[in-house]
């Protein structure tokens, strides 16, 4: 095999233009990488929604919910169903399994949307749609809201519709949405009595409304030299154009302007409100395209603004109310000091511990791996966000392990008289195979989190995507680049005088020396260390992802189901009362009638329902933040009782929602409420849990109007044309549009607002009859209150009430569920059948990820495996290197329970990383070994003179990796992980050079030649 570093010694000149090259490469490739706030993982939801106005909700679910969700869930990878239904209106969200990969997800949504097309024709007639949004997990990092003081809602939409046009012409803007936009209605009100006294009929004024208004073609003329269009008048314009209208009715002209108002408002009810700092608002959200640079966006759209701002009317102010520019600027900066924090300490580590010339060797090999990284990484499409960055971070720990390892050699050699280049050659056949070896041990470690199918497998692939990079690189910059650097710079060093090493050394050779004699006892008491660590496990906290570091609040207000919109236009109202003038506010946004848009990736997004409302309060920094949390909490349970209110921090990872979810599932509605009341009662008792409410499941109240259907066969009327009537009356007709510049707006016919808001009207409502007379509703129909469903949550096309809390400050949803675990499965198992309890939230969440990764986990030990027997060539000896493994589990538990860390889903990586390392410092200690017995040594002083050659190298590998993660370790996010590889990579880099030595000799029989044994021990085998 062709030694690289000797090679790389022939071709100076050529390996040194390959450095320059690669510096240059490295820093053109790290300012034009991506950044961005988290990495972009697909949302595999898709929702669906179909409309069948004036549908009761069992109709609604029963003729189209039912058919939709019958044949969606044919979908090929669905992992589940879940549809929310109300009268005449139905939303099924489409779930695919975590394991679908996000390249296949796009030809499944065009299956669902053909599928759906072939069944369109069965459903009944009348059901508008099914329309389909595939775009769910579009975010909007940057949102302006637009306030005016002096002008109308109507003149502050066209100045902000202006805008949107220019900032759409932005590069890198993929869409734009309007939040808060009223659409404008012209309202035709007319009394009923005055109608039936006139002996009006409505249909008559509709549809002379609507013929005078009508778009046709009125035909062309075709003549020798030219084209003409013929155009009739008489096409709206305005509300007086429409007070213009006359109209026939028994055998009188009659003008409109006579018996109606006509007026020009908003949508009534309104429509999803916003709302910016306590001041009604208009919205901009902009999102990005796919792969582009959000710093760069944010300064081109900040450009334009100001352009814009500059020229805007005093009394219109733009507000930032979403800023992701800013948020990745600042956590890109923070976490690029953390990475020259860590560079900085693994470099004075280097030179502390190998001296200048060694240790500049080995600080050299840093920069020179991220110039091979980043151009790799914009290759790969891997942008600078959260878990990128804290990937390089690991991996700077990693990556000098190699440098380490040859200039270690490298000196070694030259203390034994060999030349400079003598000793870089044999750096590289004695260590370059075993050092490749482990770094594909190391790199196999991460296996897990690369191919884990899942959404945080997704979310957390660049963790193995950045290490794997820089872990090879390390070694081509340890056999090519540090063999010519070290020729370079390093000297002769001094020779110590013969027996005389250092106090360190020869501490650690004593220690080694006596482990090795008590070796049964040194085995006996790792194997109680670790047996102890497996006891103390489950003491140790569970948690998912923990929460962001952002200065944001959610604060959700949800009415009961049958609250108007204006029930929660007067609550955000309070809640803004609430957030005025408080000191640790910076600004707020509130959205009503719908949760907000997805402004942070991870955002669990809320339908779009009358009875919400949520308010993104911007906390001045993160002790404001939980200051204000407190404060609004008690506040809102003080006065709010008739909401369900909840104040949350943002997430990090995939989106779930309350903490604590349990989901009751069965046929009958009645039953699954019942059940959903026991279990709740059940939570109620559990000390860490608290607010605990349900998704649905309170019923409102209805008018049932009973017709006498003989009397209206007798007066010629049916159902639907009362039924026609009533909705004219009471939510009015649309008869036609006013074409408005770029809006359409929309012409209701509809009875005045004292006739239609009274119950009490209803029974003096007038029904036109087909002699041209009019009757009462009263005297053929009958009232009385009922109560029904206002919405029904499905799940796989079966009723379902989740149970949902929040945990108390400072406890975890993995603990209160644990804790819950006996009472719960109690009750579940009492309940007959195919009533049942599943769990959601967190936990569900958690357990799919990590099932994900585990899943993986058995080919990571198989390549693991292969990769040591392909070194090793022994089955022995991958059992010793396989031993130690386990045994970073000691340091893992006790790191994670002295600093109360959580082991959530990234400790778990940590762990499963740490494995690699580990196996990657026994592999070098066992070939070491062996290099020591082929130069004649005895056995017992083979294993003596491995570990104390070896001592350095491992010792401030281990102690750079630990130092360099130093940095990291205080952040939420990255800390638990931190914490987990420390610990772990601590104790088994002791246990490494202690234990394995142990268990090698014991293993072996190897006896200790100055014990005078009578009997030889045998030479380990193969």
């Amino acid at each position: 095999m062709i030694n690289l570093s000797e090679w790389a010694l022939k071709h100076r000149s050529f390996v040194i233009y390959l450095m320059v090259a690669a510096v240059v490469a490295g820093l053109v490739a790290y300012y034009r990488l991506g950044r961005n706030e988290d990495p972009a993982f697909t949302i595999k939801t898709m929702v669906v929604q179909a409309a069948w106005p004036g549908a009761t909700l069992e109709d609604t679910v029963q003729q189209v919910t039912e058919r939709l969700e019958r044949q969606l869930q044919e979908t090929p990878n669905l992992d589940y169903v879940r549809s929310y239904t109300s009268a005449g209106l139905t939303t099924i969200f489409v779930n695919l399994k975590q394991a679908t990969r996000g390249s296949e997800v796009p030809d499944i949504w065009y299956h669902v949307r053909k599928s759906i097309g072939d069944i369109r024709h069965t459903l009944p007639d009348g059901v508008v749609g099914p329309s389909f949004n595939d775009e769910f997990g579009d975010t909007y990092g940057i949102i302006y809201g637009f306030t005016a003081d002096g002008f109308t809602h109507r003149e502050l939409r066209d100045y902000v519709e202006d805008i949107r046009s220019r900032l759409l012409q932005v590069p890198d803007v993929s869409k734009i949405e309007v939040l808060g936009a009223q659409d404008e209605k012209i309202f035709v009100e007319f009394s009923t009595q005055q109608l039936a006294g006139l002996g009006i009929d409505r249909s008559a004024l509709v549809s002379a409304l609507r013929a005078q208004n009508l778009v046709i073609p009125s035909g062309t003329i075709q003549t020798g030299n030219e084209k003409l269009y013929l155009r009739v008048s008489g096409a709206f314009d305005s509300e007086a154009s429409i007070l213009a209208v006359n109209f026939v009715a028994n055998g009188r002209l009659i003008r409109l302007r006579d018996i109606a108002q006509v007026h020009r408002t908003f949508a009534d009810p309104p429509q999803p409100m916003f709302r910016v700092n306590g001041e009604p608002a208009i919205g901009l959200a902009i999102a990005m395209r796919e792969g582009g640079d959000i710093l760069a966006l944010g300064k081109n759209v900040r450009q334009v603004m100001q352009e814009v701002t500059a020229n805007l009317p005093i009394g219109i102010e733009p507000t930032l109310v979403a800023d992701q520019p800013y948020v990745v600027d600042h956590a890109i900066g923070e976490f690029t000091t953390s990475l020259w924090q860590a560079m900085a300490i693994i470099m004075a580590v280097s030179f502390v511990s190998l001296g200048f010339r060694a240790g500049t060797v080995v600080a050299l090999s840093i920069p020179l791996t991220f110039a091979l990284e980043f151009p790799i990484m914009q290759i790969a499409g891997i942008d600078l966000q959260r878990i990128s960055l804290g990937a390089l971070i690991i991996a700077l720990s990693l990556l000098v392990d190699d440098a380490m390892t040859t200039i270690d050699v490298m000196t070694s050699r030259l203390k034994e008289g060999d030349s400079k280049e003598q000793a870089a050659t044999f750096a590289y056949d004695t260590l370059a195979l075993p050092m490749l070896t482990g770094s594909f041990v190391t790199a196999a470690a991460f296996v897990p989190i690369g191919f884990a199918r899942s959404g945080a497998g997704e979310y957390t692939f660049s963790i193995f995507a950045v290490v794997g990079i820089a872990l090879i690189a390390s070694w081509f910059i340890a056999v090519l680049f540090a063999p010519l650097l070290g020729v370079a710079l390093l000297t002769r060093p001094k020779k110590i005088k013969s027996g005389q090493p250092h106090v360190i050394l020869r501490v650690f050779r004593g220690f080694l020396i006596g482990a090795m004699r008590a070796r049964w006892l040194t085995i006996a008491a790792t194997i109680a260390c670790f047996l102890l660590a497996l006891v103390a496990l489950p003491h140790v906290p569970r948690q998912f992802f923990p929460s962001s570091d952002r200065p944001e609040l959610l604060v959700d207000l949800r009415l009961p189901e049958n609250a108007s919109i204006y029930a929660s236009e007067e609550a955000a109202e309070r809640l803004d009362g609430l957030l005025k003038g408080n000191p640790d506010v910076e600004g707020w946004s509130t959205y009503i009638g719908r949760g907000a848009i997805r402004f942070y990736l991870p955002l669990a997004v809320e339908l779009q329902n009358d009875f919400f409302s949520q308010a993104v309060v911007i906390a001045r920094d993160l002790a404001a933040r939980e200051r204000l949390h407190a404060k609004l909490d008690a506040a809102l349970a003080e006065q709010f009782p008739a909401a369900v209110s909840r104040v949350s921090t943002l997430g990090i990872g995939p989106p779930v929602g309350w903490p604590v979810q349990y989901r009751v599932s069965g046929p009958d509605l009645n039953e699954v409420r019942d059940i959903a009341m026991q279990l709740a009662g059940v939570m109620a008792k559990n000390s860490t849990i608290r607010k605990v409410n349900f998704d649905w499941m309170e019923p409102a109240r209805m008018v049932r109007i009973r017709i006498d259907q003989d009397q209206a066969r007798l007066l010629g009327l049916s159902s639907q044309a009362i039924a026609a009537v009533l909705n004219s009356v009471v939510s009015g007709t649309q008869v036609t549009q006013v074409r408005d510049g770029i809006y359409l707006v929309d012409v209701i016919a509809r009875a005045t607002d004292e006739q239609r808001v009274s119950l009490s009207t209803l029974r003096t409502v007038q029904v036109p009859l087909p002699s041209g007379r009019t009757v009462p509703l009263s005297q053929l129909a009958t009232f009385d209150f009922q109560q029904e469903y206002p919405l029904i949550w499905r799940r796989d096309r079966v009723p379902t009430v989740t149970v949902q809390a929040e945990v108390v400050p400072g406890g975890l949803p993995e603990t209160a569920v644990a804790e819950l675990a006996p009472a719960v499965e109690k009750l579940n198992s009492s309940l007959p059948s195919p009533y049942h309890i599943a769990v959601g939230g967190v936990v569900e969440e958690s357990a799919q990820s990590q099932a994900s990764v585990f899943a993986v986990v058995p080919l990571t030990l198989f390549i693991m495996v292969t990769l040591l027997m392909i070194q090793l060539q022994s089955f022995n000896r991958v059992f010793l290197v396989l031993s130690v493994v386990p045994m970073g589990l000691i340091g893992v538990v006790g790191a994670l329970l002295l600093f109360n860390k959580a082991l959530g889903f990234v400790a778990v990586l940590g762990v499963l990383s740490l494995t690699g390392m580990i196996a990657r410092n026994g592999v070098i200690l066992i070939e070491q070994v062996e290099a020591e017995r082929k130069q004649g040594k005895e056995s017992w002083n083979a294993v003596i003179d491995a570990a104390v050659s070896r001592f350095r190298p491992i010792m401030l590998t281990a102690i750079s990796t630990v130092l360099g993660l130093i940095p990291i370790a205080s952040t939420i996010f990255w800390g638990p992980m931190a914490f987990s590889i420390m610990g772990g990579l601590l104790v088994a880099t002791v246990l490494t050079l202690i234990f394995l030595p142990a268990l090698y000799v014991a293993w072996f029989r190897v006896k200790d030649p100055r014990a005078h044994e009578a009997v030889l021990a045998p030479e380990p085998r193969g």
